[in-house]
């Protein structure tokens, strides 16, 4: 789970299917298509998603293509999150109820199946399902050996840090939840505070208005799907790069919206 900074980390937050806003963030940070069609940074950059790259936006099935085509090529890096382990449990046949956005993948793929037919959308389930599976609850970066960064999607306890089982994905997918809310909106712990040394560590999930820095730590969700921004942090640069979202793609107005968009 750790990977060398080489030539600079673009850590990008919760992209919700945006695919647009995603690959206008990508021509904004500099990566062009290759004779291959791998989108690839003239620098030797990489992309890193803390994922969420699906759900509740409107391609989710191309966002996912996008990652399991440049991760098999060393191009780009993807974390563990709360939507990806549900629709991985999803395409591996398991019973989930797919809610919060999760049934927009469902239903892409019912239109891809009747555009591509059963073993071509069978063939891509399988290799879909077998790279959330297999995505980490977090990666460090390193430079020269040394840790630096710490990407996740919810949140990370110092002492989980460079380790994996289930109570620690549990706690990556979902940060530090203390039991739901009478609207049934999960209350989240400020895990952060409790954050201490000069590792960075950069999170999404939890979408803010702007970049929330506290105790060394990051939030890079700014409600893309909300109608907010996606946002990269480029690394080591510690600048930040946005786009705006095309629109609103949630259906949630006003109070409802966790951003308040």
């Amino acid at each position: 789970m750790r990977i060398e900074l080489g030539n600079g980390v673009d850590i990008i937050g919760d992209i919700h299917a945006c695919f647009d806003e995603f690959m206008t963030l990508l021509e904004k940070l500099g990566y062009q298509p290759n004779e291959e069609g791998f989108y690839v940074h003239p620098a030797g950059r990489k992309i890193l998603s803390l994922g969420d790259v699906m759900s509740r936006g409107p391609q989710s099935i191309k966002t996912m293509q996008f990652f399991l085509n440049h991760i098999e090529k060393g191009y780009a890096y993807m974390i563990d999150s709360n939507h990806g382990w549900k629709i991985a449990r999803w395409l591996d046949g398991r019973k989930v109820q797919l809610r919060h956005g999760d049934e927009n993948v469902a239903e892409e793929f019912k239109q891809f199946e009747e555009e591509h037919g059963e073993k071509k959308t069978k063939e891509l389930k399988m290799k879909l399902r077998t790279l959330l599976m297999d995505s980490p609850s977090h990666y460090i970066i390193t430079d020269k050996g040394q840790d630096k960064v710490v990407c996740t999607h919810a949140g990370i306890k110092d002492e989980y840090i460079g380790r994996e089982n289930s109570r620690i994905k549990d706690f990556c997918r979902y940060g530090d939840v203390a039991g739901m809310d009478e609207k049934g909106k999960p209350i989240r712990r400020d895990w952060f505070n409790d954050h201490k040394g000069n590792l960075i560590i950069v999170w999404g999930h939890d979408p803010k208005r702007e970049p929330m820095v506290k105790n060394n730590t990051i939030n890079i969700d700014q409600g893309a799907v909300f109608g907010g921004k996606l946002t990269c942090l480029r690394y080591p640069e510690r600048e930040f790069v946005f786009v705006p979202a095309l629109k609103n793609y949630s259906g949630k107005i006003g109070t409802d919206n966790p951003i308040g968009i």
